[in-house]
């Protein structure tokens, strides 16, 4: 049998493991490795492997192309390349299968030992879950090989970000059951001169985000167009603690309903420019989501409640009023859809154009208000610059869903009108593109409104810039 070639990061796929993950960058090497070490497989063991991507319209969306040239490459006997199938001497076979089409069929893969998904990264929720107890052969594995997307992305969310910290620190990750390994083009010894010199001159025309996704396998959470970018967001995490203030003033809480039945509900509580939880509740109705987040609010001993009063959101004012009515919280009905708050003034100096033609309503201000915050505290945080504190923002990193928070609010494209004026695009919109619905985010968002007094308690509320 032909010799082959295995980087040594990837030696630990030869050990026995339920699951195994080869994440990185562009020219690792990786999926022709999986691939190599398939086919020997298949002519040592007899395994049978069952190639899965989430989309694959044809065969030649498939690897069946990339097992084919390996069979060539490497001279290797005894295996028959069909159209749809791969066979080694009537012992072992390869078969390739589409996901999303039809995820409940996954359940009827019966007889493999192992399963390869190339691509993870694009593995919908609902493949995943059909796919992992679908494999029951007594020493059975599932393989996964991905340039890793979004840090929200089911993929990671199950097999990566969960141990990031180990993996981006050693580069290997190992338990009982799962070995994952990140591989880079640097750990590809068979790497083309060519592909290597591409990459460095990627290193001086791209972002280093973009850098660190495409050739180090590093998430990507911001869009091409995104209004906030990822390194502005992380240079906020503690950002308080780093640049020494603290939060001062009212606690204000936010709510972002669900418009349907089945969608996630977001909450936010801040005091003063000090984020100090951002999460959500998956399960329940509008009703049971405004029942929560009013129960926290009054946990958190807020001073001001926010809620979004488009659609849905006005049916629960009723709920509102009845739940706050013998507290001290103010409350205070946020509608993105109307005219800019002091539509008259200008948003960026005497000679700029005024709130009203800068922006499309209040959504789109309150949202750029947000990315206002997250740059000025980038430059304060990266670049050493004084920037009052009521203007930046930061980021608990006690915030449990970090990451989660991190992919909405990095992924919420720029959109233009015919008219020039700034504008944010509809949840709908965003559902269309494949980009989840930022519920936290526009809790977040939300959380930007600023009273000038708070009657009740007699507190002074003095944050310019947040409303």
């Amino acid at each position: 049998m032909p010799e082959m070639q295995i980087p040594k990061k990837l030696k630990p796929f030869l050990k026995p493991s339920r699951v195994k993950c080869a994440v990185g960058g562009r020219g690792s090497g990786k999926s022709m490795t999986i691939a190599d070490m398939c086919l020997m497989d298949a002519m040592t063991k007899g395994t049978k492997t069952l190639c899965f991507r989430e989309y694959q319209n044809s065969i030649d969306d498939s690897v069946h192309s990339l097992l084919a040239s390996e069979i060539e490459r490497l001279g290797l006997q005894g295996f028959e390349v069909q159209k749809s199938q791969i066979l080694y001497n009537d012992v072992a076979v390869f078969k390739f299968k589409g996901m999303a089409r039809d995820p409940e069929a996954i359940k009827g893969a019966h007889g493999f030992d192992r399963f390869w998904i190339e691509e993870a990264q694009t593995i919908s929720f609902n493949s995943l879950k059909a796919l992992m107890p679908t494999l029951r052969t007594v020493g059975s594995e599932v393989w996964f090989s991905a340039n890793p997307r979004s840090s929200a992305d089911p993929f990671s969310q199950r097999f990566i970000k969960p141990y990031e910290k180990q993996l981006l620190r050693d580069g290997y990750y190992e338990d009982d059951d799962h070995c994952i390994v990140m591989i880079n083009i640097e750990d590809n010894t068979l790497a083309p001169d060519v592909l290597i010199r591409e990459m460095e001159g990627d290193k001086e025309r791209m972002s280093p985000a973009l850098f660190d996704h495409i050739w180090r396998g590093h998430h990507l959470d911001d869009l091409e167009d995104s209004i906030i970018e990822s390194s502005w967001f992380d240079a906020a995490i503690g950002a308080h603690s780093k640049l020494g203030f603290a939060g001062t003033g009212a606690i204000i809480a936010s709510h972002d309903p669900s418009d349907e039945g089945g969608d996630s509900k977001g909450y936010c509580k801040r005091h003063g420019s000090v984020v100090l939880d951002v999460c959500e509740k998956i399960t329940g109705d509008a009703n049971e989501g405004m029942d929560w987040a009013l129960a926290k609010a009054r946990e958190d001993r807020a001073d001001w409640f926010v809620w979004d009063c488009d659609g849905l959101g006005i049916s629960l004012k009723r709920q509102v009023d009845q739940e706050l009515e013998s507290t001290k919280i103010q409350k205070h009905q946020f509608r993105g859809s109307e005219t800019p708050d002091d539509a008259t003034v200008p948003y960026s100096g005497k000679d700029s154009k005024t709130n009203r033609d800068t922006f499309l309503n209040k959504r789109a201000q309150y949202w750029w208000k947000l990315r206002d915050r997250f740059y000025a505290t980038y430059r304060a945080v990266e670049k050493g610059e004084y920037i009052n504190p009521e203007e930046l923002i930061s980021l608990s990193p006690d915030i449990e869903h970090l990451d989660q928070l991190r992919s909405e609010v990095c992924r919420i494209p720029l959109k233009r009108g015919n008219n020039g004026k700034i504008q944010i695009m509809s949840k709908l919109d965003l559902a269309k593109q494949g980009i989840p619905s930022p519920n936290m985010g526009d809790a977040l968002m939300m959380a930007m409104f600023s009273p000038k007094q708070n009657i009740a308690q007699g507190k002074k509320i003095n944050f310019k810039g947040w409303g």
